[in-house]
């Protein structure tokens, strides 16, 4: 699901529900679960946990993060936040 789009899924547990979604220059790999967050404050803090995590694993592995992010939408399909991976290095 792209951006602008809307999920499908409903929250059932009364909180905004967030969806991760994987960019690079040139793949699009979206969330089609979501996560519930009490708001975009533990979504943010959840994206940078997640980035954190998953910039180590590609370490280990050797791929590249050059231009991965994450574009974190609403249940709306707005983006609230768009997180470069590069960004949690600092």
């Amino acid at each position: 699901m792209g951006a602008g789009t809307n999920h499908r899924l409903i929250s059932f547990s009364g909180m905004p529900k967030y969806y991760f979604h994987i960019r690079t220059s040139d793949t699009f790999l979206p969330d089609d679960r979501g996560f519930d967050f009490p708001d975009f404050e533990a979504a943010k803090r959840e994206a940078m946990t997640a980035a954190r995590e998953m910039i180590a694993e590609m370490v280990i592995d050797g791929d590249p993060i050059d231009g991965m992010r994450f574009e974190v939408t609403d249940e709306s399909g707005n983006v609230v936040l768009t997180l470069p991976f590069r960004f949690v290095l600092d």
